[in-house]
């Protein structure tokens, strides 16, 4: 399949009918051949980066818009104007592709019209550019919604986080400890000539200088390494499993940091659950892999009393679901499958998830929340108003771990070189 017509294709599964990347690039990608995926990759990850741009210029140079039938033919010339602004494909050949993609497609009565609008494009380049920017929306990538949020919470930072968000994220890596120390692993990559850096914070986090494919990695079929996000990797550094201790990984999938405590804790017992089998799936794959043992759950963790009849837990890593607002570098399409009504939602089932957590949890237990998202109404709010209702919580002391007024730690995407994060640590007393 013609590479353009596959990216629009999975642009409008997105932008329309609201079906994630995850989901529809994977599906996409199986229709291509192997050695362009990247190409695919890099094209529908650029579109949706700099969607409301690309609309603008797109309704700049067209008398009305196509519907209907026609709208993944609206996408590909996206498609084809991000080539032309922010790609080093030369233009004639990121023309001629995309207009020959209304043939797989199976449109080529449209081949005239896209190929005006791209080279119309081309011809008023400079002057489309600055019209896109005029408008928030285009300056900065984002959603009307979002943006209002972010400059309410983050005024003085909102160049930072959006430039971060609208930037392609570094590869980290989490190495497992139970084969080498990162300083013995560091070595074997540079004897492979991969560079990487370490991180300040978190203990087993390495970033690569550049990107490549896992296999490249020594012994990463073996589980010498893991690819995880420096933010996410320092949620084990906050849990401190200790020996023997029981431990539960709450919202669990895909795994990363089931597999972490694991590594840190050989002894510990790990019980990790979710609600979607699917998804579960990956966390058996993930420790399959790492030859690490849990007792994996499909549950709903708002109702424990359902699937778990065992002892209190020592510590609890509730990863609560979330707008994911953190990792948007990652994931662009969060910023239009997202609504902003979907907020108070979440945050109405965090707060159901982390009461019905609180009560597996054993009198001096460790509970640590997290989220990866970067708005508050999900992150100190929310711990906010839990330890103003739980008489037994109380926030554990320590210098990156907020005040009873802000509490927590809150990582903005870029810190660091990290995704957006948070994280309160909360202590159970013995007595309330």
């Amino acid at each position: 399949m013609n590479v353009r017509a596959a990216a629009a294709e999975v642009i409008y599964q997105v932008v329309d009918q609201g079906q994630s990347l995850a989901t529809a690039l994977p599906a996409a990608q199986q229709g291509i051949k192997p050695r362009d995926h990247a190409l695919l990759q890099e094209i529908c990850y650029g579109v949706l980066r700099w969607l409301p741009r690309l609309e603008s210029i797109t309704q700049s140079l067209m008398d009305k818009p196509l519907k209907g039938k026609q709208r993944v033919f609206h996408h590909l010339i996206l498609v084809g104007l991000y080539q032309l602004g922010y790609m080093r494909i030369p233009a004639h050949a990121a023309v001629a592709e995309t207009v020959d993609a209304t043939k797989t497609l199976k449109k080529p009565q449209l081949r005239g019209l896209i190929n005006a609008i791209l080279r119309n494009y081309q011809r008023q380049q400079e002057e489309l550019d600055q019209q896109a920017i005029s408008h928030d929306a285009g300056k900065y990538g984002h959603p009307g919604w979002l943006l209002k949020l972010l400059r309410e919470h983050y005024p003085t930072q909102l160049d930072a986080v959006t430039t971060a968000n609208n930037t392609k994220a570094p590869m980290w890596l989490r190495v497992n400890r139970r084969h080498h120390s990162r300083e013995q692993y560091l070595t074997l990559l540079d004897n492979t000539e991969i560079k990487a850096t370490v991180h300040p914070q978190a203990g087993d986090a390495l970033k690569l200088e550049r990107a490549c494919d896992v296999q490249q990695l020594p012994g990463f079929a073996d589980g010498w390494v893991s690819v995880q996000d420096a933010a996410a990797q320092l949620a084990v550094d906050y849990l401190k499993p200790q020996a023997g201790e029981l431990i539960l990984d709450c919202c669990a999938a895909p795994g990363g940091k089931t597999a972490h405590i694991l590594e840190r804790e050989p002894s510990a017992s790990v019980v990790a659950i979710d609600c979607d089998e699917q998804r579960l799936l990956r966390v058996k794959d993930n420790l399959q892999r790492l030859k690490l043992d849990a007792e994996v759950l499909c549950a709903d963790a708002r109702y424990p009393q359902q699937w778990w009849q065992g002892s209190a837990f020592d510590r609890i890593l509730l990863d609560a679901p979330c707008s994911a607002t953190g990792v948007i570098r990652r994931h662009p399409d969060i910023k239009w499958l997202r609504r902003a009504d979907d907020i108070a939602a979440l945050a109405t089932l965090q707060a159901e998830i982390l009461d019905a957590m609180w009560q597996q949890l054993k009198p001096g237990g460790t509970l640590v929340y997290a989220t990866c998202s970067i708005l508050p109404q999900e992150n100190r709010e929310q711990v906010k108003a839990f330890l103003s209702r739980t008489p037994d919580a109380v926030l554990t002391e320590g210098a990156d771990n907020g005040t009873a007024d802000a509490p927590g730690r809150q990582i903005l995407p870029g810190e660091e070189d990290m995704d957006g994060f948070y994280y309160a640590v909360l202590e159970k007393r013995l007595t309330a």
